[in-house]
């Protein structure tokens, strides 16, 4: 295990606030030790539990004191009690799921709350009618299908091997509770930079509307704790807030403002006229609201942060190849492979320093970007990349049954049947709307090398749509339908290919690399392969490769208007080894003041 998964007990285990975009001075942290229970899923709720399980780790990992697998046949159970602070009376109560994996059912005092179905993406339920006075029980049901579903699950398969890993089931992220005001609360605060015309674009949305005309919304942009900018809207519309002389953001000077988000009361701006009368969705309207009087406290306050950047792509220095550009400026993304995985608690990161470390090993090593690939972190690993610095390609998770896989050649799409489309595209959906304030991320990629790819050209078009503020990888790797802002291959040669130009997509090597170095000492199981896509034996070998490679690299970037390169990767992952790091993240296997060396011509 890492030195951070020797570190975790059950009092410290994830402390820390878990929604960065979204606070509030309130909540209960719910992680620690919880019953559990493995049963068939044809059983009702046990009377007995098995023992204790550490929360919030996945049933199989080490760190949670259980290490057992979930079938496709069984049901995990969670039990544990509550007791609501008396301070949070005449308030709504949120129970929060970081993220449970895969579908589950939450009772309340014995009372059916609701169910959920997806196992990368943050969820919650109103429980307050559940509740009484003293202890409250929670019981949580979850099932798993792994690869017996074609749901979305990233690399996790019932038996490990190669480039699939262990399976991650139940909660894996953190679990806490939120009092929010009664009946009206602000649940999201969407933010969307538009660098051109100096001003960010904020929806804040509330957990139903409001048409009182005396409702609206204060927004505040802060410089740090010094205001720089505040608007003041009717509740239900997008406001404009503008940024005077905007400071940047890059990797190189990661700039975050604060923004306070505030449901207030007005006075009527337009006091006596009748509805139908109004002005609606206009200057006239806008206007009014700006000016209008503040009464009392505000019902509800949050704070969130953003940034002033802007990806787009745009001329390079060779001609008729597109590049990428950072606020409107070429700039080469260098990044790894980065799959998120931890030897003792799998998808889940031991603490907020384990994330830390490894994003300022990227940042010290020249790397500016990384690949989040096939998995969706918890909230506070991408709040660590806007805060430090590093742009994020953030894959979506695949999954697919036998069959519904493309081999590196195909042209053709497989069948999906539509309930399979419809959870895609729903969970898809899902991550792109809770990340969305996120600038570090700077790319969504759809499909991987055609692992369950399906509708390509389709859904690229609809994640463009979705999100115009971002670029878009439709395919990384093997099968390209020309969708999407790239054109993406991936080279695991010893000296990697280079991507053929197109005059209306950025080329880009979206994974090259795998240099293996199996460390004896520092292997998840010695008995297993233990391979790389070339294998090597001592450092000195290792180096030697990487910087074949890595030169080829910069050629493409200095001849051919390569955008991006994406090396594999951050970790050796189980008994793939060929990370820069061991998979406890104890040996360095090329220095850090080397990699950086090799990769500075790229910023040239």
């Amino acid at each position: 295990m890492s030195r951070w998964e020797k570190q975790v007990t059950a009092e410290n285990a994830w402390r820390e606030y878990p929604r960065p975009q979204l606070v509030r001075p309130n909540w209960q942290n719910l992680n620690g030790m919880w019953e559990y229970a493995i049963r068939p899923k044809t059983e009702g709720q046990p009377t007995q539990f098995d023992g204790q399980i550490l929360v919030p780790f996945a049933v199989e990992s080490t760190l949670s004191k259980v290490t057992k697998g979930l079938n496709a046949n069984q049901r995990l159970w969670y039990r544990r009690n509550v007791t609501i602070p008396s301070d949070w009376n005449g308030q709504r109560v949120l129970l929060h799921f970081g993220a449970v994996d895969y579908e589950c059912n939450l009772w309340v005092n014995g009372g059916l709350v609701g169910s959920h179905t997806g196992g990368s993406d943050a969820f919650d339920f109103d429980i307050t009618d559940f509740l009484k006075t003293g202890q409250n029980q929670l019981v949580l049901g979850v099932t798993d299908p792994t690869t017996e579903g074609e749901q979305p699950r990233g690399k996790q398969v019932f038996n490990p091997n190669g480039i699939w890993y262990t399976p991650v089931s139940g909660i894996w992220q953190t679990v806490w509770l939120e009092p929010v005001p009664n009946p009206n609360y602000i649940e999201e605060v969407r933010i969307t930079p538009e660098l051109d015309s100096s001003r960010i674009r904020v929806e804040v949305l509330l957990n139903k509307p409001i048409t009182n005309p005396t409702s609206a919304v204060r927004l505040t942009a802060l410089d740090g704790t010094q205001t720089i900018s505040t608007l003041l809207v009717r509740s239900g519309r997008v406001a404009y807030v503008p940024i005077k002389n905007p400071k940047l953001w890059s990797p190189d000077s990661p700039f975050l403002y604060n923004l306070k988000a505030e449901l207030v009361t007005v006075t009527d701006p337009f006091p006596g006229t009748e509805n139908r009368n109004r002005p609606r969705h206009n200057d006239a309207e806008r206007s009014a609201y700006a000016k209008a009087a503040v009464t009392g406290n505000p019902v509800d306050a949050v704070t969130s942060y953003f940034a002033m950047r802007k990806i787009s792509m745009g001329p390079g220095k060779i001609a008729g190849q597109p590049v990428m550009l950072l606020n409107n400026k070429p700039l080469f993304q260098n990044g790894p492979l980065d799959q998120g995985w931890w030897p003792g608690s799998l998808l889940t990161p031991p603490s907020d320093d384990a994330m830390v470390f490894e994003i300022d090993f990227l940042k010290k090593s020249g790397f500016n970007m990384l690949r989040k690939h096939i998995k969706v972190e918890p909230a506070r690993y991408y709040y660590h990349c806007d805060r430090l610095g590093i742009m994020v390609w953030q894959d979506m998770p695949s999954g697919f049954l036998s069959g519904q896989d493309m081999g590196r050649s195909e042209v053709v799409e497989p069948l999906r049947r539509s309930k399979g489309k419809e959870q895609f595209e729903l969970e898809l959906r899902r991550m792109m709307n809770r990340l969305h304030n996120h600038p570090s991320i700077v790319t969504w990629v759809v499909h991987n090398e055609g692992w369950g790819q399906y509708d390509n050209v389709r859904l690229a078009d609809w994640v463009k749509a979705l999100d115009p503020s971002r670029l878009t990888n439709a395919a990384s790797g093997w099968s390209d339908l020309g969708a999407g802002d790239f054109y993406d291959i991936h080279t695991y040669e010893e000296v990697p290919n280079i991507p053929a130009p197109k005059k209306d997509r950025v080329i880009v090597v979206g994974e090259f690399g795998g240099i293996g170095w199996p460390v004896t000492g520092h292997l998840w199981d010695p008995n297993k392969r233990n391979w790389g896509y070339q294998t090597y034996q001592d450092k000195d070998a290792v180096l030697k490769a990487y910087r074949t490679k890595y030169g080829k690299m910069v050629e493409m970037y200095q001849k051919n208007g390569v955008s991006a390169a994406v090396y594999t990767q951050t970790t050796d992952v189980e008994g793939e080894v060929n990370g820069l790091l061991t998979y406890d993240r104890e040996v360095i296997k090329i220095p850090v003041e080397t990699l950086r060396e090799i990769h500075a011509p790229l910023f040239k």
